[in-house]
């Protein structure tokens, strides 16, 4: 389905009944909404939730902006030292503007939002410029643009950084090397499953190009934290311990510095979404989502 709002053309999809409390899911950087598994959505939409995921802009079917060009990250680095505007083609401000106007749309005032990855960016953003709309947050395996705290591994950059894909075998065999670095060593790797989801996914949408326009969006917007602290909602961070990409230090870094946030650490979980984590994940959710505590 598609919405056109905030100036930009949005696919979207639900799962449960629209009788429910939303919960909207918001994806990472590069990743199409499909990366939040079917039947991860149908869990979700099991406790009672209407869950509805989309493409952010400049993935999958959502508006693509390739009049903007690549950006120099160079420069946009240089120019944030010096205190000037960096030039960009959209901000994290626009991608939550985007999550914001889906639900406007739909004809939903309030919503619990669930972001991974850059979708925590996006979705803390969501709650800092629009808190009234905002049931509860749940930020996964993000940070808060801490300049201070530390970076991937090596070795999770490189992956982040192989070739892309120009066909679907070799975006299939990228998706397993990935899997293998920053995927979660705790937890058996289903090479197959990987491999489908990644062929699934290619055959979707081929559209590598947006990457760079929001990695620049990331580093553009800099530090969150006092803004964050600013937040009086029910949250609840999920972080894995064993994450190379973002490391662990970003999800605790989050939950200090939003007043009342509850932290779940799921040990030998890197940055992914192991099935083994399903119903561990989903039940922090659906606890907060309830205004329930967590019994540890």
């Amino acid at each position: 389905m598609k919405i056109d709002t905030n100036g930009i053309s949005i696919t979207y999809d639900t799962f449960g009944s629209s009788s429910h409390s939303p919960l909207l899911l918001v994806m990472g950087l590069g990743a199409q909404m499909t990366a939040w598994d079917d039947e991860f959505c149908a869990q979700l939409a099991a406790e009672d939730l209407y869950v509805i995921r989309y493409d952010n802009r400049d993935v999958g079917l959502s508006s693509h902006f390739d009049d903007q060009g690549v950006p120099d990250m160079q420069q946009l680095v240089a120019d944030m030292m010096a205190g000037n505007t960096p030039n960009i083609a959209y901000t994290l401000d626009d991608m939550a503007a985007d999550g914001m106007g889906l639900l406007t749309a739909l004809g939903i005032g309030q919503a619990h939002i669930c972001g991974a990855s850059l979708g925590g960016m996006i979705v803390q953003t969501m709650a800092i410029n629009h808190p009234e709309r905002v049931l509860t947050m749940t930020s996964i395996m993000s940070t808060t643009g801490n300049p201070g705290l530390p970076p991937a591994s090596p070795e999770a950059m490189a992956a982040l950084t192989l070739e892309r894909a120009d066909n679907v075998e070799h975006a299939m065999d990228r998706a397993v090397a990935v899997a293998k670095v920053i995927g979660s060593p705790g937890f058996p790797q289903d090479e197959a499953r990987t491999r489908a989801k990644a062929k699934a996914s290619f055959e979707r949408s081929f559209y590598p190009n947006g990457v760079a326009r929001q990695m620049a969006a990331i580093v553009a917007h800099g530090d969150r934290r006092s803004r964050l602290s600013q937040l009086k909602l029910p949250t609840l961070v999920i972080h894995g311990t064993d994450d190379p990409l973002v490391p662990v230090t970003g999800g605790i870094d989050t939950s200090e510095n939003i007043q009342g946030a509850e932290l779940m650490l799921i040990e030998g979980m890197g940055h992914d979404l192991p099935r083994q984590t399903w119903n561990q994940i989903v039940g922090g959710i659906s606890l907060l989502t309830r205004g329930e505590q967590r019994a540890d």
